[in-house]
C-alpha cells in the first residue's frame, strides 16, 4: 500500500498544478481488534485495516472535496483532486472562507513521516483469558455473560498547500460486561475504556448487582433522589456538548444558550455550585487530537482550520458559560475568540470531593442507583430537555445500602438543570457513556446526586 505521506504529496501538488488555490489532504490509516461474547461464549472476532482519504480543494473562496475509502493509489489521488476542484469551481463561495493555516501557526505533533500505528489480536490475550473463568462462573450462578472488547488505532495524517504537515495517532478502547439472570429478572451493565481494564473487578461488580436484584421493588413514576454514576453522568454531558455548545446555534436562538432577543449567554452564571465543564486534548489519560482535522464544514468547524492548534477550554467556569464553539470566520463575525471541537470532556466541580459511588450510597437515607442511561434525545433544545430510559439496573438505597432492583423508568430530565440541582459531586474518575461511549469515549466524570430526579413514567425496558 502507497504510504499515506505520498498521497498527501500527489493529491497537493495535483491541486496546484490544476490550478487550485489552495489544498488540504487528509488521509486516516485505522487498525482495528475486537471481540464479541453472548450467552457464556465468545461469538465473533476480528481484526480489519483501513484508509479514508479526503481531498479539500479551492476555487477562490469556494470549496469542493472528494472522499474515496479503501486501496487508493497515487492516481487515484490526483483523480480526486481534480474532481474536489471541479467541484469547488461550481460552488458558491463559502460563508466560512478563510486564511489557510500557515506552518507557522501549528503546533509541534507526532511526526509526520513515521508510519501508522497498529493494533492485533494480541492486545485481547488478558480480557480472552479472564472471560473464560468468569464464563464459567456465570453458568454456576445460572446467569449469563455477554459484551464486547474493542482496540481501535486511527492514525491521521494532514497535508495543505501552505506547507502543513500533521500527523496524530489516536488509540481508542472499551471493553463491557453486561450479566443478565436466566428468568431474566435482574441485569448489570458495567464497561470500561481501555483494552486492558481489571476484569476481576468488573466481574465482581456483575455479580453485586445481580446479587441486588434478588429482591425486586415495584415504584410507581415520580420525582426521586438519585445518585447517577460517571457513567450515567457522561452521557448526560455528551448531550450538552453535542447539542448546546454551537456559538452560531445559540446566536441564532437555537439552543439552550441563547440570550433573549438574541445573543449567548456567554458570561451568564448557569449554576451555583463552581462546575467547571472542560475539553483539553492533552489531558492526562484521554489526551485526543491536538489540532483541527475535519473533512467538511458546519456551523461550528471549518475546512479552512485544518491544521489549527487546539488548546484546553472550559466550556463552563465555576458555574458560569464561558465559551462556546467557532469557526475562525464565525467568531471574526460575532466579535468573539474562536473554539473548536475538542475530541474529550471533563467535568469537575472546584475543590468539592464526595468520595466514590458507593461513599455517596452510603450517605444516603433513601433514594435510587442508577447505573445507566439508554436512548436519550433531545425533546426541547431551548431548554435542553431530553428523555430516555434507565437501563440494566436501578437499585433502591434505603438507610445507606442497596436492598433491591426498581423497575426502568423513561425520564425527563435537561443536563443544564441537572447541574443547577446537584446536591453533592463525587470524585471524578476516568468514564465511559452507556449510549455516547462510542462516539464520546474520553470523559472524566464525578458521580451526582440530584435531589428530584424526574422518572416520569414506568418502563418495561429490560
Amino acid at each position: 500500500m502507497i504510504p499515506a505521506q505520498e498521497l498527501v504529496e500527489r493529491a497537493v501538488a495535483s491541486a496546484d498544478a490544476l490550478g487550485a488555490d489552495g489544498c488540504m489532504v487528509l488521509v486516516e490509516e485505522t487498525s482495528h481488534v475486537d471481540v464479541r461474547y453472548a450467552l457464556n461464549t465468545t461469538t465473533t472476532n476480528g481484526v480489519q485495516r483501513g484508509r479514508s482519504v479526503s481531498v479539500i480543494a479551492l476555487s477562490g473562496e469556494s470549496v469542493g472535496s472528494a472522499r474515496r475509502t479503501g486501496e487508493v493509489g497515487t492516481d487515484g489521488v490526483a483523480e480526486m483532486a481534480a474532481a474536489a476542484l471541479a467541484d469547488a469551481r461550481q460552488a458558491p463561495p463559502a460563508a466560512d472562507a478563510f486564511r489557510l493555516v500557515e506552518v507557522d501557526q501549528t503546533r509541534p505533533a507526532r511526526q509526520f513521516g513515521l508510519e501508522p500505528e497498529e493494533t492485533d489480536s494480541g492486545a485481547l490475550e488478558d480480557v480472552l483469558s479472564a472471560l473464560s473463568g468468569a464464563f464459567g462462573r456465570a453458568r454456576a450462578r445460572d446467569a449469563v455473560l455477554a459484551g464486547f472488547a474493542e482496540q481501535d488505532l486511527a492514525t491521521l495524517y494532514l497535508g495543505s498547500s501552505t506547507g502543513v504537515r500533521l500527523s496524530h495517532a489516536q488509540p481508542t478502547a472499551a471493553v463491557s460486561l453486561v450479566g443478565r439472570t436466566a428468568d431474566g429478572s435482574g441485569s448489570a451493565w458495567v464497561a470500561a475504556p481501555t483494552i486492558a481494564p481489571s476484569m476481576e473487578e468488573m466481574e465482581e461488580e456483575i455479580w453485586r448487582r445481580l446479587d441486588w436484584a434478588g429482591t425486586q421493588v415495584s415504584l410507581e413514576a415520580g420525582r426521586y433522589e438519585v445518585i447517577m454514576p460517571p457513567s450515567a453522568v457522561s452521557d448526560m454531558m455528551a448531550m450538552l456538548a453535542f447539542d448546546a455548545l454551537g456559538g452560531q446555534d445559540a446566536e441564532d436562538g437555537r439552543t439552550v444558550f441563547s440570550g433573549e432577543g438574541g445573543g449567548t449567554l456567554v458570561g451568564e452564571t448557569i449554576t451555583t455550585l463552581p462546575f467547571t465543564l472542560s475539553s483539553d486534548p492533552f489531558e492526562p489519560g484521554i489526551a485526543c487530537t491536538p489540532f483541527v482535522a475535519t473533512e467538511a464544514s458546519g456551523s461550528e468547524v471549518s475546512v479552512f482550520d485544518n491544521g489549527l492548534p487546539s488548546a484546553r477550554t472550559d466550556w463552563l467556569h465555576d458555574g458560569v458559560l464561558a465559551r462556546l464553539r467557532y469557526h475562525r470566520a464565525g467568531a471574526a463575525k460575532s466579535g468573539v475568540e474562536m473554539a473548536p471541537y475538542i475530541d474529550n470532556l471533563m467535568l469537575r466541580c472546584g475543590d468539592r470531593d464526595g468520595g466514590s459511588l458507593d461513599d455517596m450510597v452510603a450517605r444516603t437515607e433513601r433514594g435510587l442507583l442508577l447505573t445507566c442511561l439508554w436512548y436519550i434525545r433531545v425533546v426541547d433544545p431551548a431548554t435542553l430537555l431530553c428523555t430516555g430510559l434507565t437501563r440494566d439496573g436501578v437499585y433502591v438505597i434505603e438507610d445507606g445500602a442497596v436492598v433491591g432492583a426498581a423497575n426502568n423508568f423513561r425520564f425527563n430530565e435537561s443536563p443544564v438543570d441537572l447541574l443547577a440541582r446537584a446536591t453533592e459531586v463525587g470524585t471524578p474518575v476516568r468514564s465511559l457513556g452507556r449510549e455516547f461511549g462510542e462516539y464520546l469515549n474520553r470523559t472524566i466524570m464525578p458521580p451526582l446526586r440530584i435531589g428530584d430526579y424526574n422518572m416520569s413514567s414506568v418502563s418495561q425496558a429490560s
